[in-house]
């Protein structure tokens, strides 16, 4: 057995393809009509669809997982963020751990928990 995608749950689909290609270069694999499959393996569902079948309410920020990404150039990334993005919400800007990786963590369009790191 193999993981094979990860799902997260978002209001509009669209901005949400333009989000993830405009910052990560994810691009679009299959569109199944309210599921989108972007390479890596990231699969969006519209929020409408994912209420539909869990029959429960979506928890926007609920930080009880993340999206990791890794990123050489962390500062030019932050730049790209901060420039296509102006009012993203960060969780916490640029900071350096003891073991010398430097993260960022923030949210994207629909409050799910995204980090970013340097190569470890």
């Amino acid at each position: 057995m193999k993981l094979k995608n990860i799902l997260i749950v978002v209001k509009d689909i669209e901005k949400s393809k333009q989000f993830y290609h405009d910052l990560f270069g994810l691009d679009m694999v299959l569109d199944n009509d309210g599921n989108m499959i972007l390479t890596e393996g990231l699969v969006l569902q519209d929020e409408k669809i994912w209420k539909k079948f869990l029959e429960k309410d979506i928890i926007p920020k609920s930080n009880s997982c993340e999206l990791y990404f890794e990123e050489q150039d962390i500062e030019a990334f932050i730049e790209k963020l901060d420039q296509l993005y102006p009012s993203i919400q960060y969780v916490n800007r640029l900071v350096k751990h003891s073991w010398g990786q430097k993260v960022i963590r923030f949210y994207d369009l629909d409050g799910n928990l995204i980090e970013v790191g340097t190569p470890v």
